[in-house]
């Protein structure tokens, strides 16, 4: 049976295997709550009065005996009451929901890897069901879906009308067996259909590569148990080779994940021994009563401080990866870089009600060091940075013809460069490599378009716009402290009695 802890989830809803075997729940934290007999009424202004219970009550039963009565087809009294329950659910927010025996079922059992997952988080956007973000190296990511593609069938069904929850039953299933999305994406022609093998997800969260001069780049793709361990895993090789000047902290496409994974990630950047500005506080929860107030805090040493920190996020950047993004804003650790965050800021609990049914109801938002709440809202950059695909990218940037002394007939050689004068250079390989593939280019059919359309997302961040700006900023970082030293005024030095 799956023991729910009082770990938090942030997870957006994500279709993945994890300890839950498949995901079904936007951010599922503290343990399962069993309703009972003794569970408590609302109480407070906001409660309905008794009598107006009643008499919502009355109305309720009085509209559920005309329908078994008088409807034109015999109807079933647990399917109505069921959707009475999540219609009711659905006025509150996208996140609470009605969890009937099926889905309920899939959550409780500990399926070992029969069941397979796609590796998608998915919400609705104008009442469509529309992708938020593939998690890397998941079927769905090597199958070509894209943040924003609206999800118009599942295996043949429409989703018009279809809920988030009722979505995930139709999507997981068993490991190795394939679920056909009908996609429609801005740009395209017509719906596609994809073809998306189930299977149990691995990620890697953590991907880091050095850059130039001392420069790294970290790519954390979920907060997944081992979150934190990993980014400082890879920054510490890269600070065992060179020390770093500056780091690239890439949370683009991130889901969001485990809260302690949040707060962890953050320590690794803001010490709690100095974070003075707002006593340490990396996020703090707060539910209807906003005396009862959770406050998690970075940890006390061991932060990286010697260099400075470029956050890069994008729409979608969402929950845990945005607690990060707004923690690190909050105490000037990092410069924002991106696009604005998808803006979910609240956590869910799973009650269960019986021994086959559930409920997962929004209990609490969650707010920055500074008393920020990203709901909705989400994390806003510093630095906007629009986002360009890097093939369309490299094919419009064109370099202007320039005309150089070392163009000119028997120019004198650099003394310094001189023995290697007569060899092939990497930039002139380059431009002979670049010749080749120009000339392959408008050969290609309307099916090799098709083909890449659907092409996997690639992160190469040696060629990615917003990652080379970023190291942009990174660099004039130090030209500017080399700036502000030169340009601090001198203290006049105190004249003796004997001047």
């Amino acid at each position: 049976m799956i023991q729910f802890t009082k770990k938090v989830s942030l997870l957006g809803l994500v279709l993945g295997v994890s300890s839950l075997g498949v995901m079904v729940g936007q951010t599922l934290t503290h343990q399962m709550v069993r309703a009972s007999s003794a569970w408590a009424a609302p109480s407070g202004t906001a409660a309905a009065t008794q009598q107006d219970r009643y008499e919502n009550l009355e109305l309720f039963q009085k509209v559920l005996h005309f329908v078994e009565a008088t409807y034109v087809d015999e109807v079933n009294n647990k399917e109505l009451v069921q959707g009475a329950i999540k219609g009711m659910l659905e006025t509150l927010d996208p996140h609470s929901n009605f969890l009937p025996p099926d889905v309920f079922k899939d959550m409780k059992i500990d399926t070992s890897g029969e069941f397979g997952g796609l590796g998608i988080e998915i919400g609705m956007k104008d009442s469509v069901l529309t992708v938020i973000s593939p998690i890397e190296d998941t079927p769905a990511w090597k199958a070509g879906l894209k943040p924003n593609d609206r999800i118009v069938k599942i295996n043949s069904e429409s989703t018009k009308g279809m809920t988030l929850t009722e979505a995930v039953s139709k999507m997981r299933g068993k490991k190795g067996t394939p679920v056909v999305l009908s996609i429609y994406r801005e740009g395209f022609e017509k719906i596609k259909e994809v073809s998306v093998v189930r299977d149990k997800i691995k990620i890697q969260a953590v991907k880091s590569e050095p850059l130039e001069n001392g420069y790294g780049y970290v790519r954390l793709a979920s907060f997944n148990e081992h979150a934190a361990q990993d980014v400082k895993a890879a920054i510490d090789k890269m600070n065992s080779k060179y020390r770093l000047k500056g780091l690239i902290f890439d949370l683009r496409m991130n889901p969001g994940g485990l809260l302690d994974q949040a707060v962890e990630v953050s320590s690794l950047f803001i010490d709690g021994n100095q974070a003075s500005d707002y006593n340490g506080v990396i996020v703090s929860t707060i539910g209807r009563n906003r005396d009862q107030k959770e406050v998690k805090y970075a940890r006390k040493g061991g932060a990286y401080k010697d260099f400075p920190v470029a956050v890069l996020v994008n729409s979608s950047t969402a929950s845990a990866a945005e607690i990060v993004a707004g923690a690190l804003q909050d105490y000037h650790r990092g410069i924002i870089m991106g696009q604005q965050t998808f803006g979910k800021g609240s956590v869910q609990t799973v009650i269960e009600l019986g021994p086959d049914m559930g409920l997962k109801l929004t209990i609490a938002r969650y707010y920055t060091p500074s008393g920020r709440s990203i709901q909705e809202k989400g994390v806003t950059p510093d630095v906007v940075l629009d986002e360009y695909d890097p093939k369309l990218l490299a094919e419009a940037r064109r370099k202007g013809e320039t005309f150089l002394e070392k163009d000119l007939k028997g120019h004198m050689v650099n003394p310094d460069e001189e023995t290697s004068a007569k060899e092939f250079k990497k930039e002139e390989l380059d431009a002979l490599a670049k010749e080749g593939k120009d000339k392959k280019k408008g050969d290609k059919s309307d099916k090799s378009k098709d083909d890449d359309e659907m092409a996997p997302m690639k992160f190469n961040p040696k060629e990615d716009y917003q990652v080379r700006e970023a190291l942009g900023f990174l660099k004039s970082y130090e030209v500017f402290k080399k700036i502000a030293a030169f340009e601090k005024p001198v203290a006049p030095t105190q004249k003796t009695a004997s001047q």
